[in-house]
């Protein structure tokens, strides 16, 4: 079973005053959120604005990160073109990572049968461990819980990451999966829920603000102390809700620059948070305690 943890921070990558890249307080940042209790990163996922990243800033990015952090480094390469994602997932490797979070295709809509010939053509181009990522909601498509059964059975295709937002769904993947295919929630806010049907983890955002507050609930969940846990959730359940309030990573880069964590602005097309959502982040930070 691969060792990467229960609380993986999807990252946001940091731009200087110009939107370069600050490769410096990467680091910086990669560190912290080690400290507070990340168990391994996901460097140019969608949090971490990868479609308007180049693949020399990606690779950087990768070679960076994996030297100054002692955690699992997980590359997300994943595109709408097969061949692009491989490329991706070959120079990923090449970088040193750890592992690759590959999403499914985008806009062109496989069916289930070309999903799994997308991921199965992506797993034997390279020697690394893959965690699937479904997230209809971005991609228009959703992994079916039958083709994660017959990805999992491929070697290298080891996790999930689960965001589609459908209990039953997570419940469907658990129960026919083996139980070394470890599923990871990639909603912060039905983490606590999917862990008491079997998922193992969270592939978070929330973390890059709460994460000590995210490790002790996971901490207090799995030694049985389900009320602690839930004491947790609830406390948390206005910033899980709130950082997705307008397009990720939008709202989290503003949190952060908020608490005074300088991640910077964003690339087009996205653009900084407005005066309401400031508004409504700069509330959350006061009652946590953050700011």
């Amino acid at each position: 079973m691969i060792n990467w943890g229960r609380l993986i921070t999807a990252m946001v990558t940091p731009f200087d005053e110009d939107l370069n890249v600050d490769y410096e307080f990467a680091v910086v940042l990669a560190n912290r959120l080690v400290k507070e209790g990340s168990t391994a990163l996901v460097i140019t996922g969608t949090t971490g604005e990868a479609p308007t990243l180049t693949d020399d800033e990606k690779v950087n990015l990768y070679k960076t990160v994996k030297t100054y952090v002692d955690v699992p480094v997980i590359a997300g390469v994943g595109t709408n073109n097969t061949a692009l994602t491989i490329e991706n997932a070959k120079a990923a490797q090449r970088a040193g990572v750890d592992g690759l979070l590959v999403v499914a295709p985008y806009y062109n809509k496989p069916d289930q049968d070309s999903l799994y010939y997308h991921f199965k053509e992506v797993a034997k181009s390279v020697d690394l461990p893959i965690m699937l990522y479904n997230v209809p909601g971005r991609t228009g498509c959703n992994i079916l819980p039958e083709t994660v059964v017959k990805l999992s059975k491929i070697d290298n295709i080891v996790a999930l990451k689960e965001a589609s937002g459908d209990i039953v769904q997570f419940a469907e993947i658990i129960k026919s999966v083996p139980k070394d295919f470890l599923i990871y929630s990639g909603d912060d806010s039905l983490l606590l829920p999917a862990m008491s049907i079997g998922t193992y983890g969270v592939v978070s955002v929330a973390s890059h603000v709460v994460g000590p507050e995210m490790k002790e609930m996971i901490d207090a969940f799995v030694s049985k102390d389900t009320e602690r846990a839930m004491d947790i959730h609830l406390e948390l359940l206005d910033i899980f809700k709130d950082l997705f309030i307008i397009a990720n990573p939008i709202p989290v880069k503003a949190a952060l620059n908020l608490m005074g964590v300088n991640v910077g602005g964003l690339r087009l097309p996205l653009t900084k948070a407005r005066e309401k959502v400031l508004n409504v982040l700069e509330k959350d930070l006061r009652e946590l305690g953050k700011i």
